[in-house]
């Protein structure tokens, strides 16, 4: 680094690269490159001269996934790698009956700084639970199977979550059912799930327990873990929250290690080996104590913001599309904290604290984008939800007339109103937020006859001025589910189409040249690929 030196107290000069350094910043530091690249990027993406194309198409019969630069195929089985002109297959597993297949998958991605025992431990890795109840680790570079642990024999595990992300996940049950001759008699399920927790870096088991009706109430509806709290909703709008971790302490009879000998439920035997599994070691016999309790209308309930809030709809039936954004603290709601776009359509308005960790809130209806924030008010004693930018769908003014009159002077008035997500009107369909790039990615539709056009706007985060926009080649058909990924100089929509096929259009960046260059687009455009890689 070489010898500090320091300005003399009589020439005052500009700080020196030696004098920050002594302070811990660097110039050529992996972070700092890292954000110049994006900066760089993202300007590159919004000028004028750049656009997405779509370089090529693949299709599926079942569904499709996508997940850092990589497409899923085949329940994860077949990958392919998305940032080539050409569809390339980065892995291909072996088949696998319908009764071993993924049912969900997790991607983990090693923390920094960290120690791990093997060294394919610092490569990204899928943890997947199958239908056969086994819960695997495989390579998302190869699809070995580098670990893989049996869960149990006595219920199905289907779902998979993060409670701590990329540090601890959950794996869900189905909801357990008695056979139809044991309902008519009489008998009665008491045990709705079984919740089994592990940690990823290394692999282990931290423990599983049931969820009882008799402990937690006979309107228990469902159950989820997230930040170290036991979530738990109910049928009659309520949530729910426990400490996760004072539950394991209060509750857990023993610790129990992967590969340990281990007797539980009569049985000894290998702990995540088959037939054993892994017992049921967190018992708990009292109702826990409660952290939070609130209750809301289809039990819709988010924590964000800061200082911490929560968003929930009022739990009647009227009050449907009213939002109240209340403290976490003492339950007061926030100034201006009632949020009620009033909108008149088939799809309701949503919200949700932004992705972005900025303590905001996106509200979006099916014309209008709200982003929200919370600011102190005078008193210091409550915050107050202000506005901080708003998107608008372009839209006529006149489309909502409800006189018109006729060439012989006729005056018709119309029995009905169109609705605010009416298909032959501009309509917000997905927003999401690109985190490297700092942009928020907006998908707006409009049906032109039979088809539906759309379009991908980027809209800046900070001030919600749209910086760029291009369309998609492809229709969109609004009555199937669509997704669209944004990343980096990479666009995808995954539509569902009828018969239950699967297609993934992957747009990439380009810079025009301004020279006509039809026929080579045209020839990329209209490649199709099938799932097994042949082109149509």
């Amino acid at each position: 680094m070489g010898i500090l030196q320091y300005p003399s107290p009589a020439t005052p000069t500009k700080p020196r690269p030696q004098n920050r350094r002594s302070q811990g910043f660097y110039t050529k530091d992996a972070g700092t490159v890292y954000r110049k690249n994006m900066s760089l990027l993202r300007k590159l993406i919004c000028q004028e001269t750049t656009t997405f194309k779509n370089v090529w198409t693949i299709q599926s019969s079942s569904p499709i996934s996508y997940h850092s630069g990589k497409i899923y195929l085949d329940n994860y089985r077949r990958c392919v790698s998305c940032i080539t002109p050409e569809p390339r297959t980065i892995y291909q597993m072996p088949g696998w009956p319908t009764s071993e297949k993924i049912e969900d998958a997790l991607l983990l991605e090693c923390p920094v700084g960290e120690v791990l025992p093997k060294p394919s431990d610092y490569k990204p890795s899928w943890a997947a639970v199958t239908a056969h109840n086994w819960l695997f680790r495989l390579s998302a570079n190869s699809g070995e199977i580098l670990e893989k642990v049996y869960l149990a024999s006595h219920c199905k595990f289907r779902y998979l979550s993060w409670d701590i992300p990329q540090e601890v996940m959950a794996i869900k049950s189905t909801q357990l059912k008695l056979p139809a001759t044991a309902r008519q008699i009489g008998i009665q399920q008491s045990v709705l799930y079984f919740l089994a927790i592990f940690r990823v870096w290394p692999l282990s088991f931290v423990g599983m327990l049931e969820l009882d009706k008799k402990i937690f109430g006979n309107s228990m509806a469902d159950v989820s873990v997230s930040h170290e709290m036991l979530i738990v909703t109910h049928n009659t709008g309520h949530v729910r929250l426990y400490s996760f971790q004072a539950i394991s302490e209060r509750f857990m009879e023993h610790p129990v290690d992967l590969g340990q000998e281990y007797s539980w439920n009569g049985k000894v035997g290998i702990v995540g080996k088959y037939p054993f599994g892994i017992p049921c070691n967190i018992k708990i016999t009292d109702t826990p104590d409660l952290l939070f309790e609130v209750s809301s209308l289809e039990s819709a309930f988010q924590i964000g913001g800061y200082p911490w809030h929560y968003i929930i709809t009022p739990n009647k039936k009227s009050q449907e599309g009213i939002f109240h954004v209340c403290s976490l603290k003492d339950h007061t709601l926030a100034k201006n904290g009632i949020q009620d776009m009033k909108c008149c359509s088939l799809e309701p308005d949503r919200i949700s604290f932004h992705p972005d960790n900025s303590g905001r809130i996106l509200h979006v209806g099916p014309n209008l984008i709200k982003v929200l924030k919370l600011k102190e008010t005078e008193s210091a004693k409550q915050q107050e939800v202000t506005e901080d930018f708003i998107i608008e769908a372009n839209r006529e003014n006149n489309v909502n007339n409800s006189v018109t009159v006729t060439a012989s002077g006729r005056i018709v008035k119309k029995r009905f109103k169109l609705l605010d997500d009416d298909p032959e009107q501009e309509t917000f369909k997905i927003v999401d937020y690109e985190d490297e790039l700092n942009l928020l990615s907006v998908v707006a539709v409009t049906q032109i006859g039979v088809d539906g056009a759309a379009h991908l706007d980027f809209h800046c985060n900070k001030q919600g001025i749209r910086l760029k926009s291009f369309p998609f080649v492809e229709s969109w058909d609004v009555t199937y589910n669509h997704e669209v990924h944004f990343d980096r100089h990479t666009v995808l929509h995954i539509q569902q189409k009828p018969h239950r096929m699967f297609s993934c259009h992957i747009y990439q960046m380009t810079c025009n040249s301004g020279k006509d260059d039809n026929i080579q687009k045209g020839k990329r455009r209209g490649c199709v690929w099938s799932k097994t890689g042949g082109r149509y």
